[in-house]
């Protein structure tokens, strides 16, 4: 086998060293385009920031998407419910029947709540307070066995008047409401910040759940609530599902 000639050998060498040098200007050349291309990028973020320029008899899109837009639908409109509230008459004769209305809750326990809360706020009807103004309603359950649990601030009971009379008015104020607007509810007991409460006053004895009392009625209002109860009218501003009473 003859060894290849001095020309070949060359002309092979020769080949190598342009594939080099073209692999070098391709390298160099890519070098240069990502110089070029990082030396414009700041004008070209510039330029691609700014708004597209639209007709005179055009809107810009935004305004025109703003202006297609239909105008949300305002949010749930608050519902009512009417319910029956017991306040301590005046003149310290009994409970007096008043009708309120208060805002709806699907929740069983934010209903107490709020029927709790209205009793708190006070008579509209220059009735005696139920409960004093300095009271906080901080939660409502009610058990399977049908114990409405409510909780209190201790405002209940430091700012409660004196008087066994007026102790037992307040507490069968409470007591009276919830068992004549929620038929889940058969008995109630009052908790003090979260504990059981003893008593408001000393004269009522709150550790054991309490039935309703109607007995505590002023004469006035004896008639008109046995009236009511037997032949109930529906309230025009609640749905028959929406009140606390079915």
């Amino acid at each position: 086998m003859k060894p290849p000639s001095i020309a070949i050998l060359a002309g092979e060498r020769a080949a190598r060293r342009r594939e080099r040098l073209f692999d070098l200007a391709l390298v160099a050349g890519l070098l240069l385009l990502l110089a070029a291309v990082s030396a414009s990028a700041p004008r070209w973020s510039l330029f691609l920031r700014q708004p597209l320029q639209v007709a005179g008899d055009e809107e810009p899109l935004d305004e025109a998407a703003g202006a297609a837009a239909p105008t949300p639908a305002p949010s749930d409109v608050q519902r009512t419910i009417n319910v029956k509230l017991f306040f301590p008459a005046a003149d310290g004769g009994g409970l007096v029947l008043e009708q309120r209305t208060v805002p709806f809750a699907s929740d069983l326990a934010r209903q107490i709540e709020a029927v709790v809360s209205a009793l708190v706020t006070g008579s509209q009807q220059q009735h005696a307070p139920a409960l004093p103004p300095a009271t906080r309603v901080l939660g409502a359950f009610v058990s399977a066995g049908g114990v409405a649990y409510v909780n209190l601030s201790k405002d209940a009971a430091v700012e409660l008047p004196g008087g066994s009379r007026a102790e037992l008015h307040s507490v069968y104020a409470l007591v009276d409401t919830l068992t004549a607007n929620f038929p889940a509810v058969k008995r109630v007991q009052v908790l003090l910040d979260d504990r059981p409460a003893q008593t408001l006053a000393g004269h009522v004895d709150l550790s054991r759940p309490l039935p309703p009392d109607m007995s505590l009625l002023a004469a006035a209002d004896v008639t008109p609530l046995a009236v009511e109860s037997a032949a109930p009218v529906p309230s025009p501003n609640a749905s028959p599902a929406a009140g606390p009473a079915s």
